[in-house]
């Protein structure tokens, strides 16, 4: 049996040569241009990815094929949540107040043409792991650090010994309580997760992990086969979705997704506004458009399958929630709330209890 990382060697498109072989040279037009926002940007498409591709131009060609939209910068950012100005050291983003971001990867099994992170992901010499020490020195010193969030990059892309490596370190650091991965992994390249990755996972609990599954076509034997052994090592999993234009961008879609992920044991945890990246503009839809599959969501279906919306702030603001509005009116004596369905019900507000004079 092939490795994992033979099959992604052997098997993946990684050129814009092999996609007109595989899928015809009239769906790979404009040559000159498509290198160039290739040679912007990584260009890879792991083969379970390649092996979902229709017909081009569908929702899993979208995400991975490059396109000469991203030449077309408007209002495009290209550090777009403004890491690079909160991150201390090398690889480490500490924005909020308990928790830090730690790059550990630099290389993707596939490259998703939306990535936040496109300036540096997929260049070692951006996310160097060289440095890693002085990221682990700026945790250790940090006292108010108690949760460590694994990225990249993707941190599954690294050999078992250095995944344990890394989570031994971390695990070393007492103030520590939380380790979380995000991962596209069990999407990309589920063939990685193997029974020694479980066995070194379940080692440094509490772990978490944070898939990441766009299309319900996502979600195949394999993806679920992958998801059903981490959560078998006692991993919890959760999936970060992002909104994107001629992907997910309708409510049908985005509500399956988010029933399938239940069944295969993840948890629905953000669906996020496409960020305002230079390059990836063309996958931007409206708030309104989130706000509308949110509705189509709550009391539709199960609440466990409801994960919060939310835009990241440009300018590293941070994640800021998104609701439908629910509330009709607010007076002293009640609340009027509108349901899931459009009817409105009254709440009645706690009335100060009367005082008895004698």
């Amino acid at each position: 049996m092939e490795s994992w990382q033979e099959l992604l060697r052997k098997k993946s498109i990684a050129s814009l040569e092999a996609l007109a072989a595989r899928f015809g040279p009239e769906h790979v037009r404009d040559v000159e241009r498509l290198k160039q926002a290739a040679d912007n940007f990584e260009f890879r498409i792991s083969p379970a990815m390649v092996d979902l591709i229709r017909h081009p131009d569908d929702p899993i060609w979208r995400q991975y094929v490059p396109t000469v939209q991203e030449l077309e910068i408007h209002d495009g950012i290209v550090d777009s949540l403004n890491e690079d100005a909160d991150s201390p050291v090398p690889n480490i983003t500490h924005r909020y107040p308990d928790r830090a971001l730690f790059l550990v990867s630099p290389v993707c099994a596939s490259y998703c043409r939306f990535c936040t992170r496109r300036r540096k992901v997929g260049d070692p010499e951006k996310i160097p792991m060289s440095q890693l020490e002085s990221a682990f020195r700026y945790l250790e010193e940090h006292q108010e650090i108690r949760d460590v969030i694994m990225s990249g990059g993707d941190p599954l892309m690294l050999s078992d010994r250095r995944i344990d490596d890394i989570l031994k370190r971390l695990r070393g650091i007492k103030h520590i309580e939380i380790v979380r991965i995000g991962s596209r992994v069990p999407c990309h390249l589920p063939e990685r997760v193997t029974p020694e990755l479980c066995a070194i996972l379940k080692k440094h609990h509490p772990l978490f992990i944070n898939t990441h599954f766009n299309h319900p076509d996502e979600l195949t034997p394999a993806a679920v086969k992958g998801l059903g052994m981490l959560a078998d090592a006692g991993v919890p999993l959760g999936c970060q979705t992002v909104l994107l234009k001629g992907v997910n961008d309708d409510p049908d879609t985005m509500k399956v997704l988010m029933q399938r992920l239940l069944a295969a044991r993840v948890r629905p945890y953000y669906i996020y506004m496409c960020d305002q990246v230079a390059g990836a503009e063309h996958f931007r839809t409206t708030v309104e458009k989130g706000l509308e599959i949110v509705k189509a969501l709550r009391g539709w279906t199960s609440g466990l399958a409801v994960p919060h919306f939310v835009i990241d702030a440009p300018g590293g603001g941070g994640k800021i929630p998104l609701l439908p509005e629910y509330v009709e009116s607010i007076t002293d004596d009640e609340v009027v709330l509108r349901n899931y369905a459009g009817k409105k019900y009254s709440w009645k507000q706690p009335q100060e209890a009367a005082i008895l004079v004698g």
